[in-house]
């Protein structure tokens, strides 16, 4: 970029050398002019041609860093389905984990209604059973 930047200036410069001094032109020959014209041309040619290989060698890394950031997003869609396969598999483990757990829970609670409904209607016909849950705060 610098030597674009260089070499618009120096042919501004050059332009306006050429302007300031077209009364000195006047005096020159065809042949002169014409050869200052090619020399200006050569100058021009070699200037864009070093232009052209550094937007060439821009656009090379360019196309380097795209790649890098396709790369670095396909990675980050890869860790975020990770993430999301991870939190589904937590999940389903609680709840295949939990469920066991929580059936033998329930069959215990109703396993306890029952006993206790059992032991309150023998407690009726037993007074000393029923003295035992008086005493325990039961009746």
């Amino acid at each position: 970029m610098k030597r674009f930047i260089g070499f618009v200036g120096s042919l501004g410069v050059l332009v306006l050398g050429i302007g300031w001094m077209s009364q000195a032109f006047a005096d020159l020959s065809k042949n002169d002019i014409e050869e200052i014209r090619k020399i200006v041309r050569e100058e021009v040619q070699i200037q864009m041609q070093s232009v052209k290989e550094e937007i060439r060698s821009v656009k090379v890394e360019i196309q380097y860093v795209n790649k890098r950031i396709d790369d670095l997003t396909n990675l980050l869609y890869v860790i975020l389905a990770g993430m999301f396969a991870l939190v589904g598999f937590v999940l389903w483990d609680r709840r295949t984990a939990l469920a066991p757990a929580v059936n033998k829970m329930k069959a215990l609670e109703e396993r306890e209604g029952r006993l206790e409904k059992a032991l309150l209607e023998f407690a009726q016909k037993e007074a000393r059973l029923a003295e035992a849950f008086r005493h325990a705060g039961i009746l």
